[in-house]
């Protein structure tokens, strides 16, 4: 099921904006922190359908596009370790070569 775009979850809080202060109100800032809201506690089978509605929405790759991401992931280890080879090589020869000229 699409969400309509604008849709806000039911399950966020909106936040207010606090209102600005003017600024000759700026004698000492005071730590007014607000305790947030106790949690409603949610009941066992209530928690269940929720679970079983949020696994209802999730969509699982098909056998092909796994097998794509699986070829396309091994394809660019193996280009990697193969650049990687090359520079540790060259590098190799590059440090042999800076020794055998100082000896």
């Amino acid at each position: 099921m699409a969400k309509t775009p604008g849709a806000r979850p039911t399950a966020q809080k909106t936040r207010t904006v606090p209102a600005a202060k003017p600024a000759s109100a700026a004698v000492a800032p005071t730590a007014s922190v607000e305790a947030p809201a106790p949690k409603k506690k949610t009941s066992l089978p209530q928690f269940i359908a929720e679970v079983r509605a949020e696994a209802r929405k999730v969509t699982w790759t098909s056998r092909k596009e796994t097998w794509i991401t699986s070829v396309m992931v091994l394809i660019m280890v193996v280009t990697v370790s193969l650049f990687l080879f090359l520079v540790d090589f060259l590098c190799n020869l590059g440090v042999n070569g800076m020794i055998r000229l100082g000896s």
